[in-house]
This record gives structure tokens, sequence and C-alpha cells, in this order.
């Protein structure tokens, strides 16, 4: 019986392994203060085993420290003039504003994320809704992330209210 466990086992661990090893970074964003220019965080986006995108976002934001601040992606990948070059929400289905897995949302509605008194913040977020195709409407590449310096009320349209833009990077493509 114990042959049987420690050979299952072992299978087992060859599965998972050979799942990691299909995992694939194919995108990345640094993420700057709009006021300082400063890094604040870190964005990387993995394709996964089952075709689907995995967000891995973290931020380092001592500014922020002890709040709450709203992520969203913005259609255009240019920081300039305080983030406001970005324009609006990324919103390639044409719904309402909304919380992230609600009814209805656009696909850059990341959402809300607690910064502890460090100013330290990690959210992930695997989803089918993006994908790294080049000229594709779902495509991430070249869009615009925006960290707000409010939250995310995930009512108000179109943007949530979520305040000033007071972080912003670029989504591009790893090769």
């Amino acid at each position: 019986m114990k042959h049987y466990l420690l050979i299952a086992g072992v299978a087992l661990s060859t599965l998972v392994m050979s799942c990691k090893q299909n995992d694939k970074e194919v995108a990345q964003a640094t993420l700057n203060s709009t006021a300082t220019n400063e890094a604040i965080g870190t964005v990387k986006f993995v394709s996964v085993a089952d075709g689907k995108i995995k967000m891995d976002l973290e931020l380092n934001f001592p500014e922020r420290a002890d709040s709450v601040v709203a992520v969203h992606f913005h259609e255009h990948g240019d920081c300039g003039n305080m983030g406001e070059n970005t324009h609006g929400h990324w919103n390639p289905t044409n719904e309402n504003h909304g919380k992230w897995g609600s009814e209805a949302y656009h696909s850059g509605d990341i959402g809300n994320i607690e910064l502890d008194s460090k100013g330290h913040a990690t959210l992930s977020v695997t989803t089918d809704r993006w994908n790294t195709t080049e000229n594709d409407v779902n495509s991430i590449i070249g869009r615009g992330i925006i960290v707000h310096g409010g939250t995310d009320d995930y009512t108000t349209q179109p943007t949530g209210n979520s305040g000033p833009r007071v972080g912003c990077g670029v989504i591009e493509a790893v090769k």
C-alpha cells in the first residue's frame, strides 16, 4: 500500500510541476507615482495552462499607507499629464462600470485594494476576459493601469468616483 501511495504522490507532483511549467509571463507594467514618477508597484501577467491570464499586482506606496485605493485599466498606455493621457476606463464589452465579477463590469474594473501600515498590498486576478493578441479588442497590451487616490464605489458611471490618478503604468508585452 505504501508503494502505491508513493507512486501516486510522485505522479501528482509531476503533474503539478508540468502545469506550472506551462505558465509563462506574457506582460508586465511598472507603476509610478504621478506626482514624483517614483516606482510604487509592479504588475505581472502570466498565461496559465487553461488559457486564462493571471495578473499579480503588488503596490509599495508608503504615501498611501492605511488606505484603500482603486485600480483600473484605462484605454491608452500614455501616463503623461498626471495619468490623464490614459483617457477613460478600458471597456471593450461596453458594459456598465461595476465590481469585478458582478453582473456587469468593465474588463478593466480591477477594484479596490487595501494597503497596510507600510503602504504594501497585493492582488491576483485570473480571467479569460483578457489576452495579449496584438490588435485584438480584448488585448491588455498597451493599456494604461491607473491607481486612483480614492475608493471605487462600484456604482457611479462610468468611473466609480475613484478620485485622482495617483499612480500610472503601461502594460507591455514580455518578449
